[in-house]
């Protein structure tokens, strides 16, 4: 008789199912959790990107853009770039500054 002992046994499959749960109990409510701090950094970097852009902008036509709305029909900034991540419209006041503004 010939006995086949490779392989693995329902309750070391049932095992190893249970490990691979815990630890994907443990993960995802982290990321979720973090997913918020992302948005915001990334709304921060996208400030200074527009900032960039409105020193080139002043360099290049030697004056401020009057409006976010300049930038685009400019070309400095594209459509699909007009707001933050997380939502957040972006304005540009007189003197220069780039700031967020929440849109509730």
């Amino acid at each position: 008789m010939i006995c086949n002992n490779k392989g693995f046994t329902l309750i070391e499959m049932m095992i190893v199912l249970l490990v691979i749960s815990v630890l994907l109990f443990i993960t995802i409510p982290n990321v979720t959790e973090q997913s918020s701090s992302i948005h915001n950094k990334g709304c921060e970097a996208f400030i200074h990107m527009v900032e960039a852009q409105v020193e080139a902008f002043k360099i290049e036509h030697n004056r401020l853009p009057s409006n976010f709305d300049e930038l685009k029909t400019e070309g400095y900034i594209t459509e699909k770039h007009s707001t933050c991540p997380n939502g957040q419209a972006i304005t540009i006041d007189t003197s220069g500054n780039v700031t967020s503004v929440n849109e509730s």
